[in-house]
């Protein structure tokens, strides 16, 4: 979105607010944490500067280069910052904006409308946080730089050359601070998808990611890189999000529009999935916990869908009126809103609080989708006829959410195949959720009974990527494990009353146990994403191999640390080694040893990333859905990083 352009830009128009000592004091509350989300957190916030000048009409590329030392640089094409002197700091502009907190044309002074970083910590923060930054201008003909390290100014802004005067611009240089960040090693991956989302949200911007930190196989230097460029914006989002689903109808609904100075922009599509994906922005910044923008886009799609099969009498007088939630069932949507001055709650920007954002959302939605549906009655049709079958399968699944909970309260609460653990405090519990009777046995008799509870499963569970909430609660196998977890699911959940804290999947170290790992992370995640959210999940390591000699043993959980075994006490024919093709060829004594023993054992903990949620569900989807071609692209892709392959 293109805002008014003859505001001026220049030194004055860079507001203070207060100094920068506290940044390197308490990183975390300025970029979240000092982890990897934190260091991938830096580049954002020069990126976002680079967007701002694109909404406001005057960048069309940004380029980010991870560098052989895990140093980033980000070239832009905008107007470059100002470097004329901030009368109010005495200082050239560029420094006000790399020096000092809270500096930023974001404030009020003219310098842009709507803006993503609206903290206007970002340049400042990402310079505290860097053993060295360089930044370098080109603006007026010339070529300007200036050198911090550590948030202080090393050299003053001198010009080092020239250039065309329709040449204009910024490149910042920087390498992380590797005494204030645990991890300094940028992830590709991390970076291009929030890149991809980036320009979904800004139609038409080019943004390009380069990695020259690759080598090829004969160890020669190679970069990656990839071009991201969306002339159709949220459009083809959607059509991204839907790539491994079946889309309903052909169309995808784009309605946009700007009330009370909120410019609303909402893309969306059903598929034939029975899961929703809902994406919302503000200032192309990603709300994972929504807020009043979607409240006004769910309000809209309830109250015209309903309007709409009532006046076409697909709803008889007699019939209940369509909930929200069976609606946006199989609905792949994206929400992005423009607002000059966002309210977030708290600093980490997850939730918006403007009450006009509602309002303009709603307003905008209801009066397109009412005019799209006169116009497109076969769609229309289509999407109530889903949304009335969604209605039925909600009511069989209450009936059989009933059931349970009549079950529960009759005394025949935890399933049978349950062998509960005897402490009751959850925060010492644990529950394994172990594939088949035969390692559960083991697994039973293994146990510290004291605190570690077990459920055997038998066979693989059903998959819920495709699969309704009624046919999903008539599975056994999921309700013996909603049972024993104790919080219930979907609308019913409560994490209050989680039974255990840690949830651990224990499967076989083969394909089916990894089969059937994802399953379970697949239920988890659709209706239990809280469970992960706050890191309740987790999945046993169980060894790989078992090397005997001399009367001693070891086990080793990788090709690797086989090897370094072997290599310590070495390769001969007193060596026997065992393959573990499963759970059941070990002994209860073994499995504690190996899997169980809280002193001994290797979990690995199931993290979810609330700003790569979009990314997250579409991998779900690829892996578990119906369509096998995008499945087959994602093997393809990924084909060169497996490490064991088991055939």
């Amino acid at each position: 979105m293109s805002t008014k352009k003859n505001q001026e830009y220049g030194g004055d128009q860079i507001q203070i607010l207060e100094g920068l000592e506290a940044v390197r004091k308490r990183p975390g509350m300025y970029i979240g944490s000092t982890s990897s989300r934190g260091l991938h957190h830096l580049v954002y916030e020069i990126v976002d500067n680079a967007v701002d000048e694109a909404l406001a009409g005057f960048c069309s590329e940004i380029e980010v280069t991870i560098n052989e030392d895990n140093s980033i640089t980000v070239i832009d094409n905008g107007r470059g910052i100002p470097v004329d002197i901030n009368h109010k700091a005495g200082k050239p502009a560029v420094e006000v904006v790399f020096t000092i907190l809270h500096a930023g044309g974001k404030f009020g002074g003219g310098g842009y409308k709507v803006s993503g970083g609206l903290h206007g910590v970002g340049a400042s923060v990402v310079n505290a946080l860097s053993n060295w930054l360089e930044v370098q201008i080109y603006r007026d003909g010339h070529i300007y730089k200036q050198r911090y390290e550590r948030g202080k100014v090393m050299s003053e802004l001198t010009v080092i050359g020239d250039c065309p005067v329709e040449q204009t611009g910024t490149r910042v240089d920087f390498m992380p601070d590797d005494t204030i960040f645990e991890d300094t090693v940028y992830d590709y991956d991390t970076l291009k998808t929030r890149l991809r989302e980036t320009a979904f949200l800004t139609k038409g911007l080019k943004i390009t990611l380069i990695d020259t930190r690759e080598t090829d196989e004969d160890g020669n230097k190679t970069t990656r890189s990839k071009v991201f460029h969306y002339e159709g914006g949220i459009k083809e989002f959607v059509t991204y999000l839907n790539k491994s689903k079946t889309a309903l109808y052909d169309d995808i609904l784009y309605f946009e529009g700007t009330k009370n100075n909120v410019y609303v922009e909402v893309a969306f599509q059903h598929n034939d999935s029975y899961t929703e994906n809902v994406a919302s922005f503000v200032n192309n910044i990603t709300t994972p916990e929504g807020g009043t923008h979607l409240v006004g886009f769910r309000n809209a799609l309830t109250k015209t869908f309903n309007d709409y099969a009532r006046t076409n009498k697909i709803l008889k007088d007699k019939d209940q009126n369509l909930s929200g939630e069976d609606i946006r069932e199989g609905l792949t949507a994206i929400i992005s809103i423009k607002i000059e001055e966002p309210q977030f709650e708290g600093q980490t920007k997850q939730k918006l609080g403007n009450s006009e954002a509602r309002g303009a959302v709603e307003s905008i939605v209801s009066e397109q989708l009412t005019y799209y549906l006169e116009q497109n009655p076969t769609v229309a049709k289509t999407i109530c006829e889903k949304s009335i079958l969604a209605q039925r399968a909600r009511d069989a699944a209450r009936k059989a959410r009933d059931m349970t909970r009549k079950s529960a309260l009759n005394g025949m609460s935890l399933p049978g195949k349950l062998a509960d653990c005897s402490d009751k405090d959850p925060k010492n519990c644990e529950i394994f959720i172990v594939e088949g009777d035969s390692a559960g046995g083991s697994a039973k008799t293994a146990r510290s009974r004291a605190t570690q509870a077990i459920l055997p499963l038998r066979g693989k569970i059903l998959n819920v990527e495709k699969a309704r909430l009624d046919k999903i609660l008539s599975n056994a196998e999921i309700r013996a494990m909603i049972t024993a977890f104790g919080t219930g699911i979907h609308e019913d959940f409560d994490i209050e009353k989680l039974r255990y804290h840690k949830i651990i999947i224990m499967t076989d170290a083969d394909v089916d146990g990894a089969h059937i790992a994802t399953l379970m992370l697949t239920f988890l995640y659709r209706f239990m994403p809280e469970l992960i959210r706050q890191g309740y999940v987790y999945l046993a390591q169980p060894p790989l191999y078992k090397l005997e000699k001399n009367k001693k043993t070891w086990y080793a959980y990788s090709d690797a640390e086989l090897d370094k075994i072997l290599s310590e006490v070495g390769r001969d024919q007193n060596n026997k080694i065992q393959r573990y093709k499963g759970l059941g060829e070990m002994d209860a004594e073994q499995l504690w040893e190996t899997t169980m023993d809280p002193e001994k054992r290797i979990l690995l903990k199931v993290n979810m990333d609330d700003e790569a949620e979009s990314e997250l569900d579409l991998t779900f989807t690829t892996l578990m859905g119906d369509k096998v071609e995008p499945r087959r692209e994602f093997i393809e892709e990924n084909a060169k990083y497996v490490k064991n392959l088991d055939i």
